[in-house]
């Protein structure tokens, strides 16, 4: 801290605030050039301010009655300037108003940021979303162990220094921790973007002055999205395997190439969210977990099938398909890969792409209509699926040939 502080108080009606007359009053606290304002709580009537003293004028009730108010409060800013200074605490503008209002807040680490954001969203946040986020807590607090020998640290240490080593830690290290594949570059990032969004959250609650993410730029890579072409999801459909997991591995990513729902949406599909749509055949009507988003999505025929092949065995069950958990389906649905000689990087989000690619789009669905299908809230995100299949641009372009053929046989038979 330096030695000399600059310090001054300076009240501030905000004009643009006035309603019957009547004008909100601020001070505004600046400590070596740097400034903060805040309500303190009364009005003024407009027309009695004088801001050559920062008083109301006159001599009546409310004159000397909000005159004296403010005086006070002039008083009690100074006194907890002084008393920051006499402490040796790190005087700022918003140290002076915590103090000034009895609300000072003890020094904040990021472990209890991490629980304060823990306990705060459990109600906001998916499951799923924060099941992330405690992953990013364990390797911050295993970066803290191993890097920094501690375990915690005060947000007003942290630097971009600090984000240069985790990420360098997450790249380097976690391998080594978890006896895994290293984490990708988007891993990586995913990590650092939680960090950042806690970080963005202590600046909000003003537990710390400045984000270490300022110069910081995430950098995701744009990986090609895995899907199946027409003939690999026809394979799919109809080869039948050895093992009965595979085959119902091979069913439920079936289901989701034709219905376009995630892992999660497909799990969580009941009995009765198969209603009858405008057109009086079977819908899906369900929600987005993810999103929250309504959907309603018109069932083709081979996702029918599906439903009518598992109704005996799920007849028990208020759940619509048998589904596996998420890393098992994902396991298995490799060796399915494996065994039809589909040469590919499968996961079961790879459906969800073949329905938009494969399915629809190449087959003339407006990206409107898939982006409702989808339950995504924007187009843009729907783009991302919106690749064009070379089958699709060879059958365009022979069109155009047969077209540009025909013309110059007619210009040929003209002459």
């Amino acid at each position: 801290m330096r030695k000399s502080d600059t310090f001054s108080v300076m009240l501030l009606p905000r004009f643009e605030k006035e309603s019957k007359g009547k004008t909100p009053l601020y001070a505004r606290i600046t400590v070596n050039g740097k400034f903060k304002r805040f309500s303190i709580q009364i009005k003024v009537t407009t027309d009695l301010w004088e801001p050559s003293v920062s008083r109301l004028k006159g001599n009546s009730a409310e004159a000397r009655q909000i005159n004296n108010h403010i005086n006070q409060v002039l008083i009690e800013i100074n006194e907890a300037y002084r008393e920051l200074k006499k402490e040796r605490k790190l005087i700022t503008p918003q140290t002076v108003i915590a103090r000034y209002r009895g609300e000072d807040q003890i020094r904040k680490t990021l472990i209890q940021l991490s629980e304060y954001h823990k306990f705060n969203m459990k109600s906001v946040l998916k499951p799923g979303t924060l099941k992330n986020y405690y992953t990013t807590e364990t390797y911050i607090k295993r970066f803290l162990e191993i890097q920094r020998k501690t375990d915690d640290i005060y947000l007003e240490h942290l630097d971009y220094a600090f984000i240069i080593d985790f990420e360098n830690f997450l790249r380097r290290n976690v391998a080594q921790i978890q006896k895994s594949r290293p984490l990708t570059n988007n891993g990586v990032m995913k990590h650092l973007e939680r960090l950042k969004k806690l970080l963005n959250l202590a600046v909000k609650l003003e537990w710390v002055e400045r984000d270490p993410f300022a110069k910081f730029s995430l950098k995701f890579v744009k990986n090609e999205r895995h899907y199946l072409s027409q003939k690999e999801l026809d394979l799919l459909i109809n080869t039948e395997l050895i093992h009965t997991y595979q085959n119902r591995t091979k069913d439920i990513f079936i289901f989701s190439c034709y219905t376009g729902l995630s892992y999660i949406d497909v799990k969580n599909l009941m009995k009765n969210d198969i209603v009858k749509g405008i057109d009086g055949k079977d819908w899906i009507f369900t929600k987005r977990q993810k999103t929250d988003h309504p959907i309603k999505i018109p069932l083709l025929d081979v996702a029918e099938n599906i439903i009518h092949k598992y109704k005996d065995e799920m007849k028990n069950s208020d759940k619509l398909l048998p589904v596996y958990s998420n890393q098992k389906l994902n396991k298995y649905l490799k060796e399915v890969a494996k065994e039809l000689k589909i040469n590919k990087y499968l996961t079961f989000h790879s459906a969800r792409h073949t329905f938009a690619t494969t399915v629809t789009l190449s087959n003339g669905v407006p990206i409107e209509t898939v982006s409702k299908l989808l339950g995504h809230t924007k187009l843009s995100t729907t783009q991302i699926y919106a690749k064009v299949l070379e089958s699709r641009i060879s059958s365009d372009i022979n069109n155009l040939r047969i077209v540009l053929n025909h013309q110059k046989e007619l210009i040929k038979n003209a002459n």
